[in-house]
């Protein structure tokens, strides 16, 4: 996708859905486009997968340009698997049935062979007789993606796949999901709102704020290094403190921090909860004060107030010693990442 851009005339207003937005996907690559509901992220994918027409930009898959303010090939055209939030089987007719309708004006011998091999390869072999609602929503799902695969697409595109199941479910399908896409070495975008599927199951996560494109990086670089405040604000949990850079290093009212790269002037520093630690108070010194605490049993996030009034957050393991009023020491594992403050 180059500077893809799409509008919707909405009650009279023009709305920009998607602006002059940006990527490239490797072949073979798991890729998740994460953003907030509205962000434009699903618009995305369909302009993609040819529902909805490109206002200015281009689109290429495998090196053929299947979009562009005049150009729009159809989407049966684009050679485009689609796995819907709702799975879209058809309720009438077999699994096996379901996977064969991508391979319409396949010889019988080489269309057997290929549900065959989709079959083992979704671990769907000996339920293809089944119909759709004799189904699990996990197999359901698997049969969504092996009648996407069967015809063997250049790009598989994944609209909110996991939405429809619940907790318990997601993580085991979405994990089997993800290593039925590896295993198969296909190219696929995954749409999601939800930052744990996202970080969890691909090789880079795209973000995607009001219509644009604001950074692709692997889950880690993206999480640890977020390029822009937005984007920090948006990943996980975020403190911020405002400080002055230094070069190397950063100034604040907990002490002179290490900078992840050069930075000079007023700044805000972005503190993850994990990077904060809290330690004992020190006689003589000023010390925080716990205010409140969530507790989610494998760890807990505690509230702290700096002596000047701040507010920070902590990630703890699951201990009791936490009470309301304790004074703490605040102390932060560098180096930190910081971002120049807006006047």
């Amino acid at each position: 996708m180059k500077g893809v851009t799409k509008q919707f005339a909405i009650g009279g207003a023009s709305v920009q859905a998607v602006n002059y937005a940006s990527l490239t996907v490797d072949q073979g690559e798991f890729i998740a486009l994460l953003g907030p509901s509205g962000c434009g992220k699903t618009t995305t994918l369909r302009l993609i997968a040819g529902f909805e027409r490109v206002d200015a930009g281009a689109i290429e898959i495998d090196g053929a340009l299947v979009a562009s303010s005049s150009i729009h090939l159809q989407p049966e055209r684009r050679r485009v698997g689609m796995v819907f939030q709702e799975y879209a089987l058809f309720p009438h007719v077999s699994v096996l049935a379901n996977i064969e309708f991508g391979l319409r004006g396949m010889k019988a011998g080489d269309k057997s062979a290929r549900t065959g091999e989709i079959l083992e390869l979704t671990g769907l072999a000996g339920l293809e007789r089944r119909m759709p609602h004799e189904l699990s929503g996990g197999q359901q799902q698997r049969v969504a993606l092996a009648r996407a695969l069967a015809p063997n697409p250049a790009l598989i595109l994944l609209d909110e796949p996991f939405s429809n199941l619940d907790a318990g479910l997601r993580a085991r399908v979405r994990a089997e999901v993800g290593e039925i896409l590896h295993a198969a070495k296909t190219t696929a975008i995954f749409v999601t709102h939800d930052q744990e599927e996202a970080l969890s199951l691909v090789d880079r996560v795209a973000v995607m704020l009001n219509g644009n494109v604001k950074q692709v990086a692997s889950p880690q670089e993206l999480y640890t290094n977020p390029a822009t405040r937005s984007v920090a604000e948006f990943i996980g949990d975020a403190n911020f403190l405002p400080g002055v850079g230094k070069g190397d290093t950063i100034e604040c009212e907990l002490g002179v921090l290490a900078a992840r790269k050069q930075i000079r002037g007023p700044v805000d520093i972005l503190l993850r909860p994990e990077n904060i630690e809290l330690v004992a108070a020190q006689p003589g010194l000023p010390a925080a004060r716990v205010r409140h605490s969530l507790f989610f049993g494998h760890d807990q996030l505690i509230t702290v107030q700096l002596p000047t009034g701040t507010f920070l957050s902590a990630r703890v393991g699951p201990s009791d010693a936490y009470v309301s009023d304790l004074p703490l020491q605040v102390e932060v594992r560098s180096p930190v990442v910081a971002y120049p403050r807006k006047n």
